[in-house]
């Protein structure tokens, strides 16, 4: 099986020698696999670039720091490039907090049929990781599994093996992460899809990837509401439609409550939004029937 290991770095001099030393070590032990390590250095300002290169690694830099998304997507654009062609992308960070030594795991299920592996850690073992980010881990996984309808216990997950025909399949529209999105469209797109338990270490330092765990999540959650406009839309103008209406139909009732109690008659700003927000929900949710028609 001929494997690409991508590594997206973004300042990660301290750790990317290991990482692409480790791929190498664990998978020269397999002959039945030939492979290539890529890093896809995004803006760094230090030496990652220069380290990745004398480890071997095949090094592409953006000129500055885009970001998670673009960096992915250099990565599949780099992966569908390579001759002779690869078929196989193994996709693991650079930081370290991943095991290159469990790469194999995640091949091997492909190996057995799969389309796509996740490697869980909710499923392994985590050192540490912060309550804030477990609990918007957890709450992500519950979101995506009920959007796909299949149970994933970690869409987050860095660490993910995928076939050529996935990476040729599937196309990104997010600008500011690849992780749900891609799951969330690999169910969607029927591939065979699986996970795998992996360990997950401690960070050492600060995350590079990810500086504000806040405007992370905002922007992630706004990501996922975009996927299921997309792919379910009578879900999502419904749920919206239908709030609208609720909202417009409760402030009618409030009205005549109040004409039927107090005989007064007026409000009329009021009057006027109640109709509006009943007759623009009907209109959503309209929308919803025929959008999902469409996409039918």
């Amino acid at each position: 099986m001929n494997i690409a290991v991508s590594i997206p770095a973004y300042n990660e001099e301290a750790t990317i020698a290991g990482v692409v030393r480790t791929a190498k070590e664990v998978l020269g032990k397999h002959r039945s696999y030939s492979y290539r390590i890529m890093v896809v250095d995004d803006g760094s300002t230090d030496k990652t670039a220069e380290i990745a290169r004398r480890e071997g690694a095949t090094v592409h830099s953006h000129p500055r720091n885009y970001g998670l998304a673009e960096t992915f997507r250099t990565e599949i654009q780099q992966f569908l490039k390579l001759k002779p062609e690869a078929e196989v992308m193994v996709h693991i960070d650079a930081d370290g907090q991943y095991k290159a030594e469990e790469i194999p795991l995640l091949l091997q299920k492909i190996e057995e049929g799969c389309d796509f592996v996740l490697g869980s850690r909710f499923k392994g073992h985590i050192e540490r990781m912060p309550l804030i980010n477990r609990l918007g881990n957890k709450a992500f996984a519950a979101v995506i599994s009920r959007i796909t309808r299949t149970r994933i216990s970690d869409p987050q997950t860095g660490f993910r093996a995928f076939t050529r025909e996935v990476a040729e399949g599937i196309q990104l529209i997010s600008n500011h992460t690849y992780t749900q999105e891609q799951v969330i469209r690999v169910v969607k797109g029927k591939f065979r899809v699986t996970e795998v338990p992996v360990y997950f270490a401690e960070r050492k330092g600060k995350s590079r990837l990810i500086r504000n765990p806040f405007g992370y999540a905002i922007r992630a959650w706004i990501n996922i509401l975009r996927i299921l406009r997309d792919y379910e839309p009578l879900k999502f103008f419904g749920m919206a439609g239908g709030l609208m209406f609720i909202a417009g139909f409760a402030l009618g009732l409030r009205l005549l409550y109040f004409y039927f109690t107090t005989g007064i008659v007026g409000h009329i700003p009021s009057l006027i939004l109640s109709m509006l927000l009943m007759s623009v929900g009907v209109q959503v949710i309209t929308f919803g029937f025929l959008a999902d028609m469409i996409k039918k």
